[in-house]
């Protein structure tokens, strides 16, 4: 062998990069933990393997590699998956990604067959597969956990259907609700969310393996059949989309986003329930943590913290479009940088629900300090305006007499159900003995009663339509 041929062979034989026959000189180290994901993206490794088990498949029932190499590449992958699920996979920085990792051990321990393996696809097409194996799984994980967190709101919210607090707009007292009620307006925003997460899936479950490197490959290769082995729904119809767009990927981060942002605002509301001005719950101490200076202290950490990771995760979705917004097609290395903050949004979305679970199952309910904030602000003002229309009064003429009702009541510093039928009379010749029936919290939230109401009886039936939903799902 000459000495050109034993240097290209060293070549190709070395512990390198699988680009390296084009370059002159090595990588230099800096650069190559620069540009190096294997630290991250080998959390793909089994979606990795799945995805090139299906391809491998597919290149036998089409003759372009033997059942022989077929056989070989089931074995090796096999092995490859047990030693990743086992923590025993060694991953090197000098192969770049979870990709290149892969195939080099299976080479390792196959031999040439492992080296037809990549045979019709491209990294670009490969890395889009995995990222949508994996965010499939995290879809319907999202999904799971939503429900979870559903049924702990509605057996709160059951127990406290006629419950009765304040209802708040401005953060100021402006009807009584039921807590039943309150909770239940979460119950809606996680239907919401999930719907998100189950359409979010739909778009991402096409197959973009074929694609290659953006042009599509003159192998005879079968996309419909790995699409099958893969379990995905269809394939992707461009080669220069499949492997350049990430919308997907910044869709279900958005979808994440909303989610979070959700379960920020009911933290806003837990911590400012528990805390003495308002003291309606009490949040279970394992949910909390104390202070290192004020022995009293019970801070409300978990809530606290939601609220701070819904920020992290609204900037990874920043990130994710600033990402994608100035990359022409096709594939682009800016791309590598899509992971990490996905694989964040994902881990913080999914323990988010997972705690939040929880700590819906450890909230202690102060019904009397509810009821009395509900009496605070005048809370039955809308329903005397309402008795006084019924009677037949316009609105606009009820609404001012109610409002010259509140200022006597102001003045005088009690409620509007304490005032004397003469003092309410003086306001309105319509008002009769049968207004403190109407003035009551009971009677206020009872008058409710129709689909989305507040009345307890609506409430019990829409815990019961929802937990119905969900166990038909």
């Amino acid at each position: 062998m000459s000495e050109q041929n034993k240097e290209t062979t060293s070549s190709l034989n070395a512990k390198s990069q699988a680009w390296s026959g084009r370059f002159n000189e090595p990588v230099a180290e800096l650069v190559k933990r620069y540009t190096a994901s294997v630290d991250f993206d080998k959390r793909l490794a089994e979606f990795d393997i799945q995805g090139s088990v299906a391809h491998a498949q597919m290149l036998a029932a089409q003759n372009i590699i033997s059942a022989a190499d077929l056989a070989a590449i089931e074995k090796g992958l096999a092995e490859v998956k047990q030693e990743v699920q086992a923590g025993k996979f060694e991953w090197l920085l000098d192969l770049e990604d979870v990709h290149l990792n892969i195939e080099k051990a299976l080479t390792d321990k196959i031999g040439d067959a492992g080296k037809r393996l990549h045979t019709g696809r491209s990294r670009n097409d490969q890395v889009a597969t995995d990222i949508r194996l994996y965010l499939r799984a995290v879809c319907d994980d999202a999904i799971a956990a939503i429900k979870k967190l559903q049924m702990s709101l509605l057996d709160l919210a059951e127990q406290h259907a006629d419950t009765i607090m304040p209802g708040f707009t401005h953060l100021q007292v402006a009807q009584p609700v039921t807590f039943g009620h309150h909770l239940l307006a979460y119950y809606e925003m996680l239907k919401r969310d999930a719907s998100r997460f189950a359409d979010c899936r739909k778009r991402i479950n096409q197959l973009p393996l074929g694609a290659a490197a953006l042009a599509g490959t003159s192998y005879p290769i079968d996309r419909e059949m790995v699409a099958k082995l893969l379990g995905f729904d269809g394939v992707c119809q461009n080669s220069l989309d499949a492997v350049s767009d990430r919308d997907f990927a910044i869709e279900f981060t958005a979808a994440s986003a909303l989610l979070m942002t959700h379960l920020s605002r009911f933290s806003e509301e837990l911590i400012l329930w528990c805390s003495p001005r308002f003291a309606f719950i009490e949040i279970a101490d394992r949910f909390c943590t104390g202070s290192s200076i004020m022995p009293q202290k019970k801070n409300p950490d978990v809530p606290e913290l939601v609220r701070g990771k819904t920020g992290r995760v609204n900037g990874h979705l920043m990130a994710l479009l600033t990402l994608m917004k100035g990359q022409p097609l096709a594939y682009n290395k800016d791309n590598q940088e899509d992971k990490e903050p996905l694989f964040d949004t994902a881990d913080t979305l999914l323990v988010t629900l997972e705690i939040y679970a929880d700590m819906m199952r450890g909230i202690t309910v102060n019904k009397d300090n509810m009821r009395q904030a509900a009496f605070e602000g005048y809370a039955t003002a809308t329903d005397l305006a309402d008795y006084l229309v019924k009677k037949g009064m316009p609105f606009r003429d009820a609404h001012e007499v109610v409002a010259l009702a509140v200022k006597q009541a102001v003045q005088k510093q009690c409620d509007l159900s304490e005032l004397s039928l003469g003092e309410l009379q003086v306001f309105s010749e319509s008002i009769t003995e049968d207004v403190f029936s109407v003035l009551t919290l009971e009677g206020s939230v009872a008058s409710r009663n129709h689909v989305g109401g507040t009345a307890p009886q609506q409430v019990l039936r829409a815990i019961a339509r929802a937990k119905e939903t969900i166990h038909s799902q």
